[in-house]
């Protein structure tokens, strides 16, 4: 099969603040060390490179590495840096956007071979918000074809295989880019999540992934141009793959639309405020794997919360387009009245190998998480235990449309209290 990935420059000398340490660094620390001048935003992005360059060749994450405009990009960061502009905490930055946003100049495939060559003329609203930011585009991540599914293998670039095992899935249609996150390629991705695509993807990957309340991140330039079935858009948001929940805030502080009405408040809201009332989905279908680890994780939140019973509306998930508005404006007298956030998890079973899932685009279920999207809630997945084939397993958290600040506050919490986002697959 052919490769599609430009050709990248390993490095041959060191540079400052580009320790090994760094990979799993928060977006906060390393920015912060950008801007006291002790990490090197050029040394950082070659350091990237070169870690793409060993890691990828297996994990298939990318399908475009931007290495000459990367290093440019970063070049610029420290001439800013050096003439005392600094943009904010994403200032030269490595990032990844799901190959389905379009970037100006560079290829916008959606893994879809009658795509190959597909070069967009401007960028996505989103891409250019993080530009503006600082950040260094270092490549458009793999995914499943036209996110058409739920486990990445069906690309025209080859499947992307998990960090943990690459004899196993890493969740799809945002397979690349949980993969990249996890392994420390990248810092953070911008995707997309139309029944889970994003958190299904961090569950299998071990990573967090959150998508906004409907609207709150623009899906302007997403494959602009193409038909789009008119269910997609209503499903479709825009979302964002870390690290961790203090990287996603941070990130969607860069990415909100102004007017999107979203409650997020800043970083330090989600260190303090009120005990968080939390429904525990009772009526979920889970295997027992899932289960035990899901249940580890609610006796952890009883600690952090006020827990109770709750239901999901599975049984409305014919997600009939005619009535969503509707559906949209009751959901939260109907279902979220009493409490602030579901949690439930992202998976109903552990995550297939490449050879079980290959027959089935949909081998990874997305029964836990397309209620959020037809709803337009938003929801986050972060890690929560691992299966007997050490696969991370994902607790997910939802909430009322606006609130995410609650979600995120909670997803925090519950991170804060629990070691598995600090678990990483390589070095």
């Amino acid at each position: 099969m052919t490769t599609c990935r430009t050709a990248i420059r390993t490095p041959n000398r060191s540079h400052k603040g580009t320790a090994k340490g760094l990979w799993y660094a928060s977006i906060a620390d390393v920015g912060e060390g950008i801007r006291r001048r002790t990490i090197s935003p050029a040394g950082l992005v070659r350091a990237t490179l070169a870690r793409i360059d060993r890691l990828d060749r297996q994990l298939n994450a990318f399908i475009t590495v931007l290495a000459d405009q990367a290093l440019e990009q970063a070049k610029v960061a420290e001439a800013e840096l050096d003439a005392g502009h600094w943009r904010g905490p994403l200032h030269g930055i490595p990032v990844g956007i799901k190959d389905m946003f379009d970037t100006a100049g560079i290829r916008t495939t959606a893994a879809f071979e009658h795509f190959k060559n597909r070069v967009p003329a401007r960028d996505a609203v989103a891409v250019r918000r993080l530009t503006d930011a600082g950040a260094v585009i270092i490549g458009k991540t793999n995914m499943h074809k036209l996110a058409m599914g739920t486990t990445s293998t069906d690309s025209c670039f080859g499947p992307v295989r998990n960090p943990w095992n690459p004899a196993y899935i890493a969740g799809g249609s945002s397979g690349g880019s949980a993969a990249a996150v996890a392994a420390g390629l990248c810092f953070a991705t911008l995707d997309t999540d139309a029944i889970g695509s994003c958190r299904l993807p961090a569950s299998c990957c071990g990573v967090t992934g959150y998508k906004g309340t409907y609207g709150l991140v623009s899906n302007e330039g997403v494959l602009e141009g193409e038909p789009v079935d008119e269910s997609v858009l209503w499903l479709a948001h825009a979302a964002v793959t870390t690290r961790s929940v203090m990287d996603a805030a941070l990130m969607l502080s860069i990415l909100s639309e102004p007017d999107a009405g979203a409650k997020r408040g800043d970083l330090a809201a989600l260190e303090r405020g009120a005990r968080p009332r939390i429904g525990v989905v009772t009526n979920v279908s889970a295997d027992e794997q899932v289960t035990t680890a899901f249940d580890a994780a609610v006796d952890v939140l009883r600690k952090l919360g006020a827990v109770r019973d709750a239901t999901a509306p599975f049984d409305n998930s014919g997600f009939d387009v005619r009535r969503i508005e509707a559906d949209r404006r009751t959901i939260v007298g109907s279902l979220l009245a009493d409490i602030d956030v579901l949690v439930l998890p992202t998976t109903a079973a552990t995550t297939p190998t490449i050879e079980d899932a290959a027959a089935d685009p949909q081998a990874l279920s997305a029964q836990n998480t397309m209620f959020a999207n037809y709803y337009g809630l938003p929801a986050i997945s972060v890690r929560c235990g691992s299966d007997r084939d050490g696969l991370p397993l994902g607790l997910q958290i939802v909430g009322k449309p606006g609130d995410d600040r609650t979600v995120l506050r909670v997803a925090h919490l519950y991170q804060n209290a629990t070691t598995w986002s600090r678990k990483h697959p390589v070095d």
